[in-house]
């Protein structure tokens, strides 16, 4: 593959519009060259200057002349899957109500901080979980909120993520990965020029998998962080007063630390009741994914 071809391939696979553009250009240089004034109605400047930078398009006598005629042409047919036919996927745009979420959940980590903020968001919570303590010890209770939290966590991950979308994201940086590393064992400076330069434009995949894990796990923390307030409340934590002191001072017995109460740090300054919510989190989150055999890793090509 020639480099011409490579980088209409690559212009064509990063914007469908230059496909129409480039044959524009290809029926317009039946002599040879072409100038701007040929094909302005046809084609936008900005897809003008994409070829005159992608060096597709060459200095000529009175206007441009093709760099590689053959090689264009071959860059607009169908890919054979000699390499470089792994296409980038629309990125996911996100919703007003996804930003909102945003939003709410900056709002919400404030509540970390200030307390009247803690306390309006926990005395919410607390008229729903509040009745629970009266009935089952505080680690039911717990283990309830990391059920629920395991639960929606799964059920908005499937629904907000595209796994597919994800699998197109990692299938075309393996395969430059690849083609790279086919280039080096040939020692073809040529391409690996190109695929630099294809690595470079695919930064943008970075972002579009960011995008992709971060619109959930926005929703995710909305819902989590006030279960996660109220029982930081109950408890009391960093100097703050326990709403349940006689929860927080419950004394059992947990493997290696001995006797302890709900607001000792077990480790460094992780009290027992954040220890126990994540070991209760990841074990019900893993569960609910068995229960409703819903898969959590990218589907590749």
């Amino acid at each position: 593959m020639s480099k011409v071809e490579r980088r209409v391939r690559s212009l064509v696979r990063d914007d469908g519009e230059m496909r129409d553009a480039i044959q524009v250009v290809l029926d317009n240089a039946s002599g040879g060259e072409v100038r701007w004034v040929d094909v302005r109605d046809k084609i936008s400047s900005g897809q003008w200057g994409r070829l005159i930078e992608k060096e597709i398009l060459v200095d000529g006598e009175e206007g441009f002349t093709l760099a590689d005629r053959e090689g264009i042409e071959a860059g607009l047919e169908d890919d054979d899957g000699s390499g470089g036919d792994v296409e980038t996927p629309e990125t996911t745009t996100w919703s007003k109500w996804d930003k909102l979420a945003g939003v709410a959940t900056l709002g919400a980590f404030v509540g970390y901080a200030v307390g009247p903020v803690r306390n309006a968001i926990a005395g919410a919570i607390d008229v729903v979980l509040g009745p629970l303590l009266n009935v089952v010890p505080f680690y039911v209770v717990i283990m309830v909120i990391a059920l629920g939290t395991g639960l929606y966590s799964t059920l908005l991950r499937a629904g907000l993520m595209d796994m597919e979308k994800m699998g197109a994201y990692q299938d075309r940086m393996k395969d430059i990965q690849e083609r790279r590393k086919e280039a080096e064992k040939r020692d073809d400076d040529e391409a690996l020029d190109e695929i630099q330069e294809e690595q470079m434009e695919a930064m943008g995949d970075q972002l579009g998998m960011f995008k992709e894990q971060f619109r959930p796990m926005v929703w995710i923390m909305f819902l989590t962080i006030p279960a996660f307030l109220w029982m930081f409340w109950v408890i009391g934590y960093r100097g703050s007063d326990a709403a349940y002191p006689a929860v927080a001072a419950q004394e059992l017995v947990v493997p290696l630390a001995g006797s302890v109460t709900w607001d000792t740090g077990i480790v460094g300054p992780i009290q027992m009741w954040i220890l126990w919510y994540f070991l209760c989190s990841m074990a019900f989150t893993q569960l609910v994914q068995k229960s409703l055999n819903i898969e959590m890793s990218p589907s590749s090509s």
